[in-house]
This record gives C-alpha cells, structure tokens and sequence, in this order.
C-alpha cells in the first residue's frame, strides 16, 4: 500500500447493511455480472465487520480496520494509524500519524471527498455531520437516503461530477456509503409493497439494483488513472433470524459480510 497510496486514486465503497450470505448467493447464481467481474475469483471474501451498526464499523474503518477476514490471525492490514504494539501493522501497510486514513491521505494530497448514504452521513444535526465532516468535501442530498429508491444511481450520478471536476493531476480519495440495501429496501422488487416489508429477497433484489449501476462507478474512478478499490459491507442484518430483525447487535448474519479489495485499471 505505500506504493499504491499517492500514485493510484482510491475508492472505499461500503454497501450498507449488506448480507454476505446474500451477496454469496447472487454472485454465484450471476445475477451480480458487473460485480463478479471485478471480484478475484468472482467470489466474495467472508470476513467480520468492526462494528455492528453504520457509525461504529465506519468511525473505525477510518481509523484503519477494515473488515477482518474470517479466519485465526492476526491479519495484516492495509492501512493503520501509528501506534505503540499493533499486531496487524506489517511492512506493506500504510500507516499514518493522523487519527484517521481520511486526513492523512489530505496531508498525502489527495482531495477526500464523501457522498453519503444513510443518515450518519445526512449533515442534518451534529451527529450526521461527524463522519462527513472528516472530509474536505462532503455531499448529501434527499435522493441519496434509504427512502429513495434511485438512491445509488444518484449517488454515481455526484461521483461522475466530482471526478470531472477535479485536475488531471489530482489525486482521489472518493468513499462513497451506498444506501440502497438498508431498510426500506421492498421498492427494489417487483410486487413488493410497503404493507409486507422487507425481505430477504428484497435485500437481494436491492444489491442487483447496485449491480445495474455499479459499472458507471468503476468507469468513472478509472478515467484518469488507476484506482484501487476497497469494496464491503460495513455490518449484515437479520429479517426474522433467530427471532431478531435489524442489527446493532450480535448476530452472525451482521457480524459476517462480504469483502474485496481489485485494481480498476485506467480506461482505453
């Protein structure tokens, strides 16, 4: 990573609330054709969330602690913030003497820059304002939350403007927090309606409706040279498992998501 970090633009994308069970299915029945493509193997790496709900797993994999594979460790990491007796810090990570990867990629010269999902991320009070604001640019807007159902194409849709904005020379740290897999997500299929609520189907139909726009996301953070992508779920969810719906708490259906980390190499 400190070969990558300062010459390859970066782009952090966490699918909100995404199941690894969910997005194992999909890609291996091929109804994730744009994601699978991009995925080593074509498969999902099964690794444990930092947290268990959006602020706590994004505060930390700021910090450095991206989801960690689900396996005996330790593992080390790609990027982690400087400090006395770490046991996942190894030669090829980056690590940085700010408190977070966001400033010291700013320090790095790479313009940050968030376009937000859920709430933790909607600037509309002091707490929606606390992780956007570690970022020297920061957008949110109605058609970006859970309640949208064009969400995600939207969010794409201020990506493709920030990168036409910025210099050729310019380097990018673009995160990007995709809201469209938290609930409500019954709009993204078919027949569904809002009396019976979200499903585990309408869970899955809302990550092929990522999967439809993803690709003008990749198209758009490779334009100008290559990019490293790191693409996860920051926390699962349950409907009806065990007797629990939601997360924020300690099931394995929220703890366990799906990760990936590729090269999006530069456009012809």
């Amino acid at each position: 990573m400190n070969e990558v970090v300062g010459r390859d633009d970066l782009l952090l994308l966490t699918l909100d609330t995404l199941r690894y069970d969910v997005a194992v299915e999909l890609a291996a029945a091929g109804r994730l054709p744009n994601l699978a493509a991009r995925l080593p193997g074509g498969v999902w790496e099964k690794r444990h969330a930092p947290g268990s709900f959006t602020y706590a797993s994004h505060q930390a994999m700021f910090a450095g602690f991206l989801p960690t594979p689900a396996a005996p460790g330790p593992h080390p990491r790609l990027f982690a913030s400087r400090f006395a007796g770490s046991e996942t810090t190894a030669g090829r990570t980056f690590v940085f003497d700010t408190p977070d990867l966001v400033s010291a990629l700013a320090e790095g010269g790479y313009r940050t820059v968030c376009v937000g999902g859920v709430g933790f991320f909607n600037k509309q009070g002091a707490l929606g304002s606390v992780l956007p604001g570690l970022f020297q640019e920061s957008h949110w807007e109605p058609e970006f939350s859970v309640a949208s159902p064009t969400s995600f194409e939207a969010q794409v849709a201020r990506a493709e403007e920030v990168v036409a904005a910025l210099p050729a020379e310019q380097r990018l740290f673009l995160f990007l927090n995709a809201s469209a897999l938290h609930q409500p997500n019954w709009f993204h299929l078919p027949g569904a309606t809002r009396e019976a609520g979200d499903s585990l189907a309408t869970h899955a139909a809302a990550l092929e409706y990522i999967d439809r726009h993803i690709g003008r996301l990749f198209a758009a953070m490779s334009a100008r040279r290559r990019c490293f992508a790191v693409v996860c779920s920051d926390h699962g969810t349950t409907y009806g498992d065990d007797g629990y719906t939601g997360h924020r708490l300690g099931h394995e259906a929220v703890w366990t998501v799906p990760y990936s980390h590729f090269f999006l190499e530069p456009s012809a």
